[in-house]
Formats: C-alpha cells, sequence, structure tokens
C-alpha cells in the first residue's frame, strides 16, 4: 500500500471527536487551490468528487478527472467519464447469489489456468443481506413466520451452502442469514455509517484518512440510503462485481435536478403519499439517468425517514439518486437508531469540514435543473394499477379504475365491456368480482423503515377492530416488516395483536409481495380469478407494481401506505372511494368511514416517543448467527476454490469463460441476423428476466422435471439464478410480455423463420409448449404475401438459430430495461445468443448490463423505430461499422433486408439502411466490449497483475 498522495495540498487535518484527529481530502482546500467554484456544487456530486480526488493514483483516477468534475458546468456538463471509487458493495440473495456464483467461476477459471485462485478476492467490504427468498406460503395465522422460514430454508438449502462457502472463501464478504430484515432497511438502521475511516500503511504513522460511506448496490432500490445524506445508487451486479475487484464505477458527468421543496405536508398525508407525489411529477420531468438533489425548507423539515421513502423509489421516477444532504436531522437518525457517539460525532465534524453540512436553501448552489414542490399540494393517493407513476388520488380510485377496465388492452387497458363490471363470483360465503383485493400485503423497504406510516396502521387496526370491523375471507393479508425493530415496537405499543385480528400476523422479514414473493392463492380464489377472467386487485405498501410481478393471475395492483393497504383490506375492494363511500358497517350496524378509524398526528407522535428506543436496534442488530440456528446447521464445502455438483439444480458453473484465452477476438460486423422479439414501450426487466414461479408446461418446468425435481419444489426462478439452465429458459418468458411479431398472443412466444433466406419447409416444428400456444401451430405474420413461421417459445426459437449460426437482434421502444437492476435481464439475453438490442431509448442500469454481457445496445434516432420501419421479423438484418474500430455513441447502420414476397407496407424490393446511435457511452464501455464482456476483461485484468 502506497503512501497518500497530497495533491494541490488537499490532505489535511480535522477534528475527528473525542480528542481524536483524522486527515480528510479537503474540497475547500481544493477550492482555494483554483480548481473550480466547488461550493457551488450540488452536493451529491461534490461527495463523489470527493472519491475522485482521493483515489488518484495516476492510472484510474488522473489529476484531469478531477478537474473535470470540479468544473462541472450546470447547464451542459461535458461528457466525461467519472471514475468513481465506492466505500462498499451491497448486495441482496437474488442478485448477489450469481455475482457469488460469477466470482466462483472465476476462481475455477483461475485454477484451471495453473494460477492461484486466491487472486479473484474483492477488495472493498460486501455486505450480503439474505432477504429476498422467503415466500408468503403461510398467513393469517401466528404460526406464519416459523412456517414460512422453515420452508424457505428447506428451498433453499442449496443456495445457502454457496453463501456460506462464499463467507468462508473470501476475506471482505459478509453475509446477513435469512429472518433478519430487507436489505435497504437493513442498510439504513445499521450498516450505513456515514463516514468511513482507513488506516495508514505501515509507513506513514499519522492519523487515519476519513470519507464518506458511499456504495452501489446490486437492488435498484440501493438509493433509499440517499435519505441519509449517503451517496450510493443501484448496479448490476455484473458492474458491482468488477466495483468488488477494484474496478472504478464508470459513468458520465450527469446533470443534476435540483427540487426545492417548500411548505409542510397536510394532516392526514403521508410520506408514502409524498413519494408517490414525487415519482409522478419527477417522471414527467423526465429525470432517467439524472441525479436528483431536494434542498429548500421543505427538505429540512422533513424526517429521515421520510426522505428515505422518497429516496427509495428514485428508481421509479428514473433517477439515478434522490439525494438529501447531511444536516442535524441525519445525526439524530444515527442517535434514535443506535449508533454510536463516536461514529455520530466524526459524521458530523466530518461534512462540516468539507462545509457540506446542512440543507441548502434556494441559490446557495447551482442545479442543471431546478424545481419546485409545495408539500401542501400532495393530497392522499395510490399508484396503478400497472405502474408506479400512475398516481391517483384517493377521492378518484373509482371512476379511473373503471376507465382502466373498459380501455382497450392495446391502449393499456383490460377490455373489458359495462356489462362485464358488475359480474360477481361466488367463492365459499363471499362474493369477488372485477377490483374485489384478493392480496393486501404491507411489505417492502419503502414504507416499512418509516415508523409513522407502520404505526399508523396499527392505530387504524386498533379502532378497527375496536368498531367491529372485519377483514373479507378472499383477502389474503400479510405483515412483512424491513427488519426486526418494527416487530419490537408494534409489540411494545401492544397495536401488533390488533392487525393480528384483521389478519397482518408477522409472515417474515424479506421482500415478499413486492417482487412476486406473494405466495399462492387459496386454490378456490385463483380458479375463480382465472375460470372467470377476473381482474382481482392487490393492495401493498411497495415500490413496484408492474404487470406480472405481484402475482402472475392478479392483474391490478395498486401501491399506498401502510394504513391504506389496512383499509383496503377492510373494504375488500380497489374500486372504492374512500372518502365517501363506508369500509363497512360496525358492531353497531352502523356505516364506518375512513375519517373514523384514520389515526391523527398526535395518536402517532405519542406511539413513536413510547416505542422507539436507541438500545432496541442495538439488541437486535448483534449475534445474527446465534439468534439463526438454522442457519448455523447449513453444512458448507471449504477452500478457495467451489466445488461445483453438476446434478444442482439450483447452482452451476456458468459459461461465461467457456474457451477463455488472455486475448480478445476482434470485433466483427454483424450479418444475416433474425429478430428474435420486437416489442413496445415500457418493456421492463420484469418482463425480460425470469421472476416468479415457474410454470409446469414451461421451458424451465420441463427442464426441472426432466431433472426429477416434482413441481412442487420449483421454488421461483429468483431462488434459482444460479444455474443459467433455468434462467435461459426464463428470459422473456413472462406471461404479460407482448411480442409484436406474434400479435394478440401474450406471452413468451415469437415466430421461427429458419436461417437467413430459409424456405418455409426450413421451418421446425416446436419441441416445447406454450401454455398460451398450441404445439407446432403456423400462422402468418402481418402481410400480404410474408413468409409462414412457426410460433414457439422464445427460448426454443433461440436454440434453434444459435444451432444454425444465426446471431439475433431485440427491437424495442421507449424505456426499454426499466425496473430493478437485475443482471440476468441482460444475461439471459447474451446466453440465448443476442448480440443486438435496438431501442429508442435505454433504462441506465440495463444498458450498462447489456455491455456488460457483450450484447450490443443501438438507440434509433428519434422519429424512426419497429413500427416506422414496418419491422414484423420476417427480414433478416445486418449491423455495419462495428469493424472499423467502436467509439463511444458513433452512429453505425442497421441494414434491413425484405422478406420474400415483399410485405405489405414495403415499396420495393430493395434493402433499407437505417442509421442507429451505438449506445456504448464511454471509453471503458468500449473496453468491455471488446473483450467480450465485463467478467473476462477482469479475469484478463486480475491475470496480468498476478503474473
Amino acid at each position: 500500500m502506497s503512501a497518500p498522495h497530497n495533491l494541490l495540498g488537499t490532505l489535511q487535518t480535522f477534528d475527528a471527536g473525542g480528542g481524536r484527529k483524522g486527515r480528510f481530502y479537503s474540497l475547500p482546500a481544493l477550492e482555494q487551490a483554483g480548481i473550480g467554484k466547488i461550493s457551488r456544487l450540488p452536493v451529491s456530486l461534490r461527495i463523489v468528487l470527493e472519491s475522485v480526488l482521493r483515489n488518484v493514483d495516476g492510472q484510474k483516477v488522473t489529476e484531469r478527472a478531477v478537474r473535470a468534475l470540479a468544473n462541472w458546468n450546470a447547464a451542459k456538463p461535458a461528457a466525461e467519464e467519472i471514475p468513481f471509487v465506492v466505500a462498499r458493495i451491497l448486495l441482496q440473495d437474488f442478485t448477489g447469489i450469481p455475482l457469488l456464483v460469477d466470482l466462483a467461476a472465476m476462481r475455477s477459471t483461475v485454477a484451471r489456468l495453473g494460477k492461484n485462485p486466491k487472486i479473484i478476492e474483492p477488495l472493498v467490504p460486501v455486505d450480503l443481506v439474505v432477504d429476498h427468498s422467503v415466500q408468503v406460503d403461510f398467513f393469517g395465522t401466528p404460526e406464519a413466520l416459523r412456517l414460512n422460514l422453515e420452508l424457505e430454508f428447506k428451498r433453499n438449502h442449496e443456495r445457502y451452502q454457496l453463501l456460506k462457502w462464499g463467507q468462508q472463501a473470501f476475506k471482505t464478504f459478509k453475509v446477513m442469514p435469512p429472518g433478519i430484515g430487507i436489505i435497504h432497511q437493513v442498510n439504513l438502521e445499521y450498516l450505513a455509517k456515514g463516514v468511513l475511516s482507513s488506516q495508514s500503511p505501515a509507513t506513514d504513522h499519522q492519523s487515519p484518512i476519513y470519507f464518506p460511506d458511499t456504495l452501489v448496490g446490486t437492488d435498484s432500490h440501493t438509493t433509499m440510503i440517499n435519505g441519509l445524506g449517503i451517496v450510493g445508487w443501484g448496479v448490476g451486479g455484473i458492474e458491482a462485481e468488477a466495483g468488488m475487484l477494484g474496478q472504478p464505477v464508470y459513468f458520465l458527468t450527469p446533470e443534476v435536478v435540483g427540487v426545492n421543496i417548500t411548505g409542510a405536508l397536510r394532516e392526514g398525508v403521508t410520506a408514502t403519499d409524498l413519494a408517490l407525489h414525487v415519482t409522478q411529477m419527477l417522471r414527467k420531468a423526465r429525470v432517467v439517468g439524472k441525479f436528483v438533489e431536494f434542498f429548500g425548507d421543505g427538505a429540512a423539515k422533513l424526517t429521515v425517514a421520510a426522505r428515505a421513502t422518497v429516496a427509495n423509489m428514485a428508481p421509479e421516477y428514473g433517477a439515478t439518486m434522490g439525494f438529501f444532504p447531511v444536516d442535524d436531522e441525519s445525526l439524530n437518525y444515527m442517535r434514535a437508531t443506535g449508533r454510536t457517539n463516536e461514529e455520530i460525532v466524526a459524521f458530523g465534524n466530518y461534512f462540516k469540514a468539507q462545509e457540506m453540512f446542512g440543507i441548502p436553501r434556494k441559490g446557495e448552489v447551482d442545479y442543471s435543473i431546478e424545481l419546485e414542490l409545495d408539500l401542501g399540494t400532495v393530497r392522499p393517493s395510490v399508484a396503478g394499477p400497472k405502474r408506479p407513476q400512475d398516481r391517483i388520488e384517493l377521492p378518484h380510485l373509482t371512476e379511473e379504475f373503471i376507465k382502466v377496465l373498459q380501455k382497450p388492452v392495446t391502449e393499456g387497458g383490460y377490455g373489458k365491456t359495462a356489462a362485464e363490471l358488475s359480474k360477481q363470483v361466488k367463492v365459499d360465503h363471499s362474493q369477488i368480482g372485477h377490483g374485489s383485493v384478493v392480496i393486501a400485503a404491507i411489505t417492502s423497504c419503502t414504507n416499512t423503515s418509516n415508523p409513522s406510516v407502520m404505526l399508523g396502521a396499527g392505530l387504524l387496526a386498533r379502532k378497527a377492530v375496536e368498531l367491529g370491523l372485519k377483514t373479507p375471507s378472499y383477502v389474503k393479508t400479510s405483515l412483512a416488516p424491513g427488519s426486526r425493530v418494527v416487530s419490537d415496537y408494534l409489540e411494545k405499543t401492544d397495536l401488533q395483536k390488533y392487525l393480528d385480528v384483521l389478519g397482518f400476523n408477522l409472515v417474515g422479514y424479506g421482500c415478499t409481495t413486492c417482487i412476486g414473493n406473494s405466495g399462492p392463492l387459496p386454490a378456490p380464489i385463483e380458479e375463480a380469478i382465472i375460470k372467470n377472467g377476473l381482474v382481482a386487485a392487490s393492495v401493498l405498501s411497495g415500490n413496484r407494481n408492474f404487470e406480472a410481478r405481484v402475482h402472475q393471475d392478479v392483474k391490478a395492483n395498486f401501491l399506498m401506505s401502510p394504513p391504506l393497504v389496512v383499509a383496503f383490506a377492510l373494504a375488500g375492494r380497489a374500486d372504492i372511494n374512500l372518502t365517501t363511500e363506508p369500509i363497512g358497517k360496525g358492531k353497531d350496524g352502523k356505516d364506518v368511514y375512513l375519517r373514523d378509524i384514520w389515526p391523527t398526528p398526535d395518536e402517532i407522535r405519542t406511539a413513536m416517543q413510547s416505542a422507539l428506543r436507541p438500545d432496541a436496534f442495538r439488541a437486535l442488530y448483534k449475534d445474527f448467527e446465534a439468534q439463526n440456528p438454522a442457519w448455523n446447521e447449513i453444512p458448507s464445502s471449504v477452500g478457495d476454490a467451489y466445488e461445483w455438483d453438476s446434478a444442482s439444480t439450483y447452482i452451476q458453473e456458468p459459461p461465461f469463460f467457456a474457451g477463455f484465452s488472455m486475448h480478445p477476438g476482434k470485433i466483427a460486423e454483424i450479418s444475416g441476423a433474425r429478430a428474435l422479439g420486437i416489442f413496445g414501450d415500457s418493456i421492463t426487466t420484469d418482463h425480460i428476466s425470469p421472476a416468479g414461479t415457474i410454470k409446469k408446461d414451461s421451458p424451465a418446468g420441463k427442464y426441472l422435471i426432466g431433472r426429477g425435481v416434482e413441481p412442487v419444489d420449483f421454488n421461483s426462478y429468483g431462488a434459482r439464478r444460479g444455474n443459467h439452465k433455468v434462467m435461459m429458459r426464463g428470459t422473456f418468458a413472462n406471461v404479460r410480455i407482448k411480442n409484436l411479431m406474434t400479435p394478440g398472443v401474450e406471452g413468451g412466444v415469437t415466430f421461427f423463420w429458419g436461417s437467413a433466406g430459409a424456405s418455409p419447409a426450413a421451418v421446425v416444428a416446436p419441441t416445447t409448449a406454450h401454455p398460451n400456444v398450441e404445439v407446432g401451430a403456423t400462422s402468418t405474420a402481418p402481410g400480404a404475401g410474408a413468409l409462414p413461421g412457426t410460433i414457439m417459445p422464445i427460448y426454443d426459437a433461440a436454440m434453434k438459430y444459435q444451432r444454425a449460426g444465426v446471431p439475433l437482434i431485440v427491437f424495442a421502444g421507449r424505456e426499454y430495461g426499466t425496473g430493478s437492476s437485475r443482471d440476468w435481464a441482460a444475461k439471459g439475453a447474451a446466453l440465448l445468443g443476442v448480440k443486438v438490442v435496438i431501442a429508442s431509448s435505454f433504462e441506465r442500469i440495463h444498458r450498462s448490463n447489456l455491455i456488460g454481457m457483450g450484447v450490443l445496445p443501438c438507440q434509433f434516432k428519434d422519429g424512426t423505430n419497429a413500427q416506422s420501419l414496418k419491422l414484423d421479423g420476417s427480414e433478416t438484418f445486418d449491423i455495419l461499422g462495428l469493424s472499423e474500430g467502436i467509439k463511444p455513441r458513433q452512429e453505425l447502420t442497421l441494414v434491413i433486408h425484405p422478406s420474400t414476397p415483399l410485405r405489405a407496407g414495403r415499396v420495393g424490393d430493395k434493402e433499407d439502411r437505417v442509421p442507429v446511435v451505438c449506445r456504448i457511452d464511454t471509453s471503458i464501455e468500449v473496453e468491455y466490449y471488446r473483450h467480450g464482456g465485463i467478467l473476462p476483461f477482469m479475469l484478463r485484468q486480475l491475470l496480468v497483475v498476478a503474473s
């Protein structure tokens, strides 16, 4: 370890508290040296700048990078590449296990090359929180927590064995076992330190160097930590892996949108309502890929819990971050959650020394764009039924839901007639229809980290029980808090017993309903929904409600605050105006309205004062393994290299390093490609990536059955992310995805056209059925005289194309890849043989992940898309300009070869040449693509260093 540099005299000292001195890289000193107007920079950018300054080594991070960022132009940021070295990495098990599998595969590859596998080692601290594996199989019973946890361990035994191997194999890799909490709440309440310090090298006996706590995480909602003033955001597992192995996180200098918050929230308006308001507002403002920084007097008045609720949903409004600077509220939160006085003093003193303490007021900081938000304009709301940005104020829910029920499917509706709206189906002793709430879940990091809304839910439940209200029998209710601290304060306030009476028993600590782990509905309910085509509803206090995410058979899903979840569960229907209609009848026979049971601010304040104690956080965040005997009982292999089991259906060595050599091949033009899918706008990673339950008649289901796995033991795609053979079969297999090559058919199917120039006779009958398509069904793509094709699952078609040596292209519309930061959306596409994705626009993380897997992202120019080009998938395609040497954002040429005979709409039989923009945005991304992806790039780098 070399001695720390002192570029431009910026290495200085500050009072770290308790008589301790600390050193730090001073941003005020950098400004005094004449390097930019740093005091006018957004605070979030200053924190990134500190990392760049501290990590200058003349190679990965240069003085030029410091000067470029210090001179950030608010109005028009220069397209400079920022090498951001983060302090730590945060993983959850769904995305973390594939990352650990990749690291294990790298070690195996190194061992096969005759090198020491220990050269593959995380260089920054890594924390993995097991929170995505618990499923709501049992509910509405005091035994639900124990039974769900037992089932979780049974299902995930092999995955947990891998995690325990990783914990002993890597020095800086720590695992937080199941049953502790949700990753982002655990990060907020326990893992985050505010500032960190590094010990000086042996030759330097001075005080340690302090620096801000920064991170990236493999979950898009890593942004929740922005509420505490910590810079961090979600990245793909592929990018996080590079960060673990010493590579900076690279990104282009961003625009920073400042949101000036004024006023105060009205009585009855929750932090959830604020988050949904901000999501809609900023999605309309098109902040995709930008930093958002909140400032102003209104922001300063918000608690950290409220700030974290807003910051959590940055992926929903499309921003890289939703950042709140550090101030006294940040220190108060650290104190309330049991951090040590030493940590709190160092946190505050460091940010004061950097002149970054306190929420800026209007005019103090330069932003690219400034927006205004008056908290007094926020109203109680829900969001849905298909997207988190589709906010509906509570009084308008009935009319808006009726509209979307009758809107055509092609316009995002459900296509029901007015006569169908009143349809009711008898189930046991109840009636359900369109809009009946069949899932009501208090869940997700978004809200369960916020004591005011959680205690509000408990207080509402108490009033409802006291008045005699009951939850209808067809509502599947669940409570999955983000940490055990929530259970502690609900018990201390005696509110949990009222939630229990209404069916909101504790089912587990983890991301349940929000990620699709809602578990099965009771069989009669599910049968009634499917048989009668009902648009049933879920209500959840989550952040995601994309199609088929919560439950594949529940088509309408609404996000809302925890108290509203309880209220809608009691009402039993989503098509209700809770501001005017009664929720139900009390034990005295009188109507009970929402206003009768809604908790007052004083009631919530009193409950919080009596329940929240720092000692509870300290007691519950220690001795994790001692409190989890089931985790301790899991056996694990030991050693530096993982012992792969070829019989495992959970963990398989991935093929990403097959045929690995020290020298990457040359980039060639892509020719004779076929379209695997043509998609419209807003295709999310929930559509692309394998998620949720595995159907027995799907390619993945048939694979598992062929390996001796019974359908009851399929588990979920998320749990099987360590097995590429399952995951590639589930890519593009979402039951709600709409491939425009197969109009009128939902689900992961496509037309197989054979190799380039093949005649209809070359089309092969499918080998695997799809639930929506008859085996061997043939059809004709739109257009007179088009070649006949065979409809089959996307996986089957992709494998046939691979055997024929045909490269594949995916076409898409705007906002391709929004949603969670799922590396398998890119990994699965790459394994299917997709070489290029051409879209109207990309979500930031998914674009990066595609490059990380060696898939070329390209963007149509404005005014052009697959529909304007009248593509139907019968064509063949070339991509020209690659062999000349790729440059960031260069123009490439898409050559479209028409089918024969000609399709309707095409004039003449000549090929079309369409310019597209290569969305490899930075020079480091060029290197990743040239090496075939970030993983082989990193492995080659590490092997060179070790040799």
